[in-house]
């Protein structure tokens, strides 16, 4: 009886642990996506320029967010 006890406890902690690891591997893989848009500060703050020839938004240019809208 003590053994089923504590087989079932070994289990529920697996179980606890790999869903937390799992949460925490796709908050991970969320917060690593780069913005469709970023703010002057951040554009100039990753290294870039910002280039106000472009024809809708200005652009980032350089650095971290090369290539990303600027807002």
């Amino acid at each position: 009886m003590r053994i089923r006890r504590i087989l079932a406890a070994v289990f529920a902690a697996a179980a606890l642990a790999g869903i937390g690891l799992t949460g925490a591997t796709a908050a991970t893989a969320a917060a690593s996506v780069t913005p469709a848009s970023v703010t002057p500060g951040e554009c100039t703050d990753g290294g870039g320029t910002i280039d106000r020839s472009t024809p809708v938004l200005p652009t980032c240019r350089g650095g971290t967010y090369d290539g990303q809208s600027v807002d």
